[in-house]
């Protein structure tokens, strides 16, 4: 992002950082003194940050920067303090909260937590994830069982799972879902070594760490291997699809405008993206094959669990008849799928409605393929599950 700063030089000659920790769920705000190394982490009341800015103000040190936790919204924060000393010494609520980014206000009593956990994959490798468990202070699952889970793939492809504040993930562990926010292999936030595991291997790494991710929570009694599901947007849908189409470990899963031809991408992709399949899967078009043998549209055969389709009809990325040629396969062929298309969205949904309609229709769409009982609100179309 342009103008995006993740440290700042403070008068003394330390730096100001925001840095990630494997083992921590979000990211950290800290002090490095170059001269000897050290890292000191400051106590704030956040664990996901925007950019960062400092400012001698009157005699005072100012820190603005974009904050936010799993249970609170992100706000444009500013921390005022005499010295680099003073802020090392810092307290969570002498940050002052400027401007919220929503008024929404939720009890945290229906609010879950993540916890990041590191877990094994292909080739004696580990990943990591962001778990989140069911909450609701209404309900409790019966004892004895585990709960369905809703494996959540972020785009990029080399982006990273945010522990920001999301009424959309809440939405989900409130309905007695667990989440599995996955940073797989090529995320970035773990160093360069693991940011490159993903070159050459997007629809390979990433699909075995998601799908392992879920077989590994299940074997851990944290979700019940029978009901399953994945879903993601753009890249994260590419992920998706092929996590359905090349791995037989998924009960469910929902597209939301995701890639679904990489050889059309490699064609068509906008100019700030051009040549960038080059490092994740290989040149093209050197490497054709390897573009079609991934390419979930070419292996609609292969897909053996109900699947939906969530897609703008003005999408430029992503051409709304990959979602259409596969919903019209996987309809062939008897499973269960369907199909929701957005008059006017691009890629993406931007419209209030729309973005409630694809997130409580595939909420309806599990309870069709996993047998629980849901219905879509009143005052939103309904969706159309076919077989």
């Amino acid at each position: 992002m342009f103008g995006s700063r993740s440290y700042q030089v403070l008068p003394d000659g330390r730096l100001l950082v925001l840095y990630s920790d494997p083992l921590r769920a979000g990211g950290s705000l800290a002090v490095v003194d170059p001269a000897s190394g050290s890292l000191t982490d400051l106590n704030t009341p956040f664990t996901s940050f925007g950019s960062l800015s400092v400012a001698q103000v009157g005699g005072k040190l100012l820190v603005a920067t974009t904050g936010g936790s799993s249970r609170k919204p992100s706000a444009v924060a500013l921390l005022e303090v005499d010295s680099v000393d003073d802020l090392l010494k810092a307290k969570p609520d002498q940050w002052q909260m400027i401007r919220l980014s929503t008024k929404s206000q939720v009890s945290e009593n229906y609010l879950s937590e993540p916890m990041t956990i590191e877990y094994p994959t292909d080739d004696g490798q580990t990943a990591f994830m962001n778990y989140y468990a069911p909450r609701n202070q209404d309900y409790q699952l019966p004892p004895g069982q585990t709960p369905p889970l809703l494996v959540k793939i972020h785009g990029g492809p080399t982006s990273q799972a945010s522990t920001a504040f999301n009424l959309g993930y809440q939405y989900w562990t409130s309905r007695g879902f667990a989440i599995a926010d996955v940073n797989y292999g090529g995320s970035t936030g773990y160093g360069r070594s693991y940011r490159n595991r993903l070159r050459r291997n997007w629809g390979i790494v990433d699909v075995a760490d998601c799908s392992n991710a879920a077989k590994h929570l299940a074997q851990q009694g944290k979700a019940d291997e029978k009901r399953l599901c994945i879903d993601g947007g753009s890249a994260g849908g590419y992920t998706t699809l092929a996590c359905l189409a090349f791995r037989d470990v998924f009960s469910a899963g929902a597209s939301h405008y995701g890639v679904a031809d990489l050889e059309l991408l490699a064609q068509e992709t906008h100019k700030f993206e051009s040549r960038y399949l080059d490092q994740l899967i290989g040149p093209y078009p050197a490497e054709k094959k390897v573009y079609e043998e991934r390419s979930p549209i070419h292996a609609l055969d292969k897909f053996t669990a109900p699947t939906a389709f969530f897609q703008g009809t003005e999408d430029q990325v992503v051409p709304p008849n990959q979602a259409t040629d596969m919903y019209e396969a996987l309809k062939k062929q008897g499973l269960k799928t369907a199909l929701v298309m957005f008059e006017g969205e691009g890629h993406g949904f931007r419209q209030a409605t729309n973005i409630r309609r694809a997130l409580d229709g595939e909420f309806f769409f599990y309870g069709k393929a996993l047998g629980f009982d849901a219905k879509m609100p009143d005052g939103l179309e309904p969706i159309q599950v076919v077989n």
